[in-house]
């Protein structure tokens, strides 16, 4: 086999990586957390789901594509109430994914491509990958997943607004299609609300397809739902999952291709008088 071929980072040699880079092929890095989602689902439903529309992206296009291993911990304090929940504080998180992308960076990708798998991770991303793309000569893109297959998502939906939020209709009918042996349906609890909702409020709520209210707060999980669940697992189907990870993994082709032909940007000064200080790489 080719090593173009081969759409596992962590699978190459070095040499092997050279050839990825002339290749110009496209760094996906999927980032989840290890976190509760309630009394069914396994604590590594963000790094499982988001690291496999990965995996199937590059399944479908491994000449193009190459994903590397996944980060497995995230920015998780508000539910850490819940047992088995791990938190990394934002300033640690940013620096260490940070530091990953400017890794893929220094050794000559041109394009990388952050795909979240955990929602209070979301707006840390997509600091992240603008402070890359700024402070090195690569683009780096960001998303959650679960933003590519909002039509999808609403065309299959049997639930309502909020029936989408955290281990729910969404996320379980993903994992049942990839792996129903480990979750246990016979303990799924709908639950709506949650740690950024508030049933009823026409000002605070969310919803992984229907978005966020106008207000947006965010309160202790446990504060908010007795079995760490906003939304509505028990309407659930592998049947609808399978068209979710399908449709995500193609959204994620289709789009790096158009990524990696995006035209190198070039930047111009229009400062009359440029100064000599600071010359910190982001900066001058």
């Amino acid at each position: 086999m080719s090593s173009l071929d081969q759409y596992r980072y962590e699978y190459l040699t070095w040499p092997e990586i050279n050839e990825a880079t002339e290749a110009e092929k496209v760094v996906l890095l999927s980032i989840g957390s290890t976190e509760q989602h309630g009394h069914h689902l396994p604590l590594d439903t963000d790094n499982f789901l988001a690291h496999s529309v990965c995996l199937e992206a590059g399944q479908r296009d491994p000449q193009n594509l190459l994903v590397m291993p996944n980060i497995p911990y995230g920015y998780n304090e508000h539910a850490q109430d819940f047992p088995g929940t791990i938190h990394v504080t934002y300033e640690h998180f940013i620096e260490y994914c940070l530091d990953v992308c400017k890794s893929v960076a220094y050794a000559g990708f041109k394009r990388i491509v952050i795909v979240d798998g955990h929602g209070s991770n979301e707006h840390l991303c997509e600091f992240i990958a603008r402070r890359a793309t700024l402070e090195t000569d690569a683009m780096v893109a960001s998303t959650m997943w679960t933003n590519l297959v909002i039509k999808e998502f609403e065309d299959i939906r049997d639930s309502g607004m909020g029936g989408a939020a955290h281990a729910c209709e969404l996320e379980t009918s993903a994992y049942l299609h990839l792996a129903e042996d480990r979750v246990q349906m016979d303990k799924a609890q709908d639950h709506y609300g949650g740690a950024a909702g508030s049933e009823g409020s026409e000002y605070l709520y969310v919803d992984l397809s229907k978005g966020w209210g106008p207000i947006k707060l965010v309160k202790w999980t446990s504060s908010s739902t007795p079995h760490g669940v906003s939304g509505a697992p028990t309407l659930s189907t592998k049947e609808k999952g399978k068209v979710l990870i399908d449709a995500a993994a193609n959204h994620l082709v289709a789009f790096c291709k158009e990524f990696k032909d995006m035209p190198e940007p070039v930047r111009v000064d229009h400062r009359a008088v440029k100064p000599k200080i600071p010359t910190l790489p982001n900066l001058d």
